[in-house]
């Protein structure tokens, strides 16, 4: 179940900062490019990201 949640969140995290550089403009060549809303979403699919990684850590750390 660990690396579930290490791969989850690792890939979430990605994909956060892919879709919010897209909603910024910044990555260009996507539907997505320029759109506020990603800009939006992307970063809370980040930090979602990032709490899923934090999860997977912390637990692998409890169980020692």
């Amino acid at each position: 179940m660990r690396w579930i949640l290490l791969a989850g969140g690792a890939l979430a995290a990605l994909i956060g900062a892919v879709w919010t550089l897209q909603g910024l403009g910044v990555l260009g060549g996507s539907v997505m490019s320029g759109d506020r809303t990603w800009a939006v979403v992307g970063p809370i699919v980040g930090i979602a990201g990032l709490v899923l990684l934090a999860f997977g850590l912390r637990g692998s750390r409890a169980r020692r």
